[in-house]
């Protein structure tokens, strides 16, 4: 029970936490839908599977790379410097489709795999927690692996509905303005990273 709570405090927190893949996740919901912004939403069960596995590899056997890390966060800083652009630009709420939701899904991948948040919480949280607890049973680890990603996941999927509802609200200038305001803070969030990997880099 402690590790499933632990699991799901550190998930909710997480999945609510201002960041460039929960800005993702409304401003796909708000251009295709909350379908979209789902799709963003689920990146991590992708993404996750090697950065977890990288972890635990790292920590049980190698020191942690800061260069690595500050690599990894200046790709992310470029990244969602264009994502910032192309949110910024865009003027008209589009009617999603197959291929726009196969498009939403690998931003959310290239978003979570070129942030460095994932690889510090697993190297310095997650990647412990999990250690610590397969000494105690295969199941302490499942219940704090599934309330982490339960609650990851399942906070950005409600708020991904709810900015879905509230797409229908805003349109013409209220969309722009909006579309406008989100992608100066994934502006600001390439700042953030750029910042991350420069004091990564000086690590």
């Amino acid at each position: 029970m402690m590790y499933l709570i632990s699991g799901i405090v550190f998930g909710l927190s997480a999945g609510l936490a201002p960041g460039p893949l929960l800005t993702l996740v409304l401003t796909e919901t708000l251009r295709h839908g909350y379908k979209a912004g789902i799709r963003v939403s689920l990146a991590p069960v992708v993404t996750d599977v090697p950065i977890v596995a990288c972890t635990l590899f790292v920590i049980t056997r190698l020191s942690v790379s800061h260069p690595a890390l500050g690599l990894i966060s200046l790709c992310g800083a470029v990244f969602v410097t264009y994502l910032g652009y192309e949110t910024f630009t865009s003027r008209e709420i589009r009617i999603s489709s197959p291929d726009r939701e196969m498009q939403s899904l690998r931003k959310g991948i290239l978003t979570n795999m070129l942030n460095p948040h994932p690889y510090l919480f697993w190297m310095t949280v997650g990647g412990p927690m999990v250690v610590q607890a397969s000494s105690r049973g295969n199941m302490h680890v499942a219940a704090f692996v599934a309330g982490f990603y339960a609650f990851l996941i399942g906070s950005k999927v409600v708020l991904s509905i709810f900015a879905g509802r509230a797409r229908r609200l805003i349109t013409g200038k209220s969309y722009r303005y909006t579309m406008q305001g989100l992608g100066v803070i994934m502006w600001i969030f390439a700042l953030i990273l750029a910042r991350d990997a420069l004091k990564l880099f000086l690590e």
